[in-house]
């Protein structure tokens, strides 16, 4: 009795596999415009730990913050409060922003990545919503 036969599956039902493969691919590529758009190495997006902790760099979180995706539960809510902080660092601070980044990341990180009027305004651990918004307008100003 085994619990997964994959060819079988694969025999079945074969787009599903090719449609998060390319999920996959489309994420992946993703993430690597986004490191490079904040000056971070590309390759990162494709090795699995190291990615996390160029995010965590990229919003400005220490790396012993990685270990809050190890506790069960928390690592939930830190993965939704990640991706929101990436949006922020890209500007973003709608509510809007946070709904889409949180429900369609694989997409809205792509978008953010490939899009040429989105720029990396820098880390935004520990800033209030005011300081965000300073330096946003900052960088528009230029």
């Amino acid at each position: 009795m085994d619990a997964f036969n994959f060819q079988k599956m694969w025999e079945n039902n074969p787009g599903i596999f090719l449609l998060i493969g390319f999920i996959l691919f489309v994420g992946l590529i993703g993430k690597a415009k986004l490191f490079a758009k904040a000056n971070l190495p590309m390759v990162a997006a494709f090795v699995p730990v190291w990615d996390v902790l160029v995010t965590l760099k990229m919003v400005g979180r220490p790396a012993s913050h990685f270990f809050y995706l190890l506790i069960p539960g928390f690592n939930v809510y830190f993965a939704f409060k990640l991706l929101i902080e990436v949006a922020q660092s890209f500007g973003k601070n709608t509510v809007l922003d946070f709904i889409l980044v949180t429900i369609f990341n694989v997409f809205y990180v792509l978008n953010l990545g490939l899009a040429y009027n989105e720029e990396y305004l820098g880390p935004v651990f520990q800033l209030g919503s005011k300081e965000i918004e300073q330096r946003r307008s900052m960088l528009a100003y230029e």
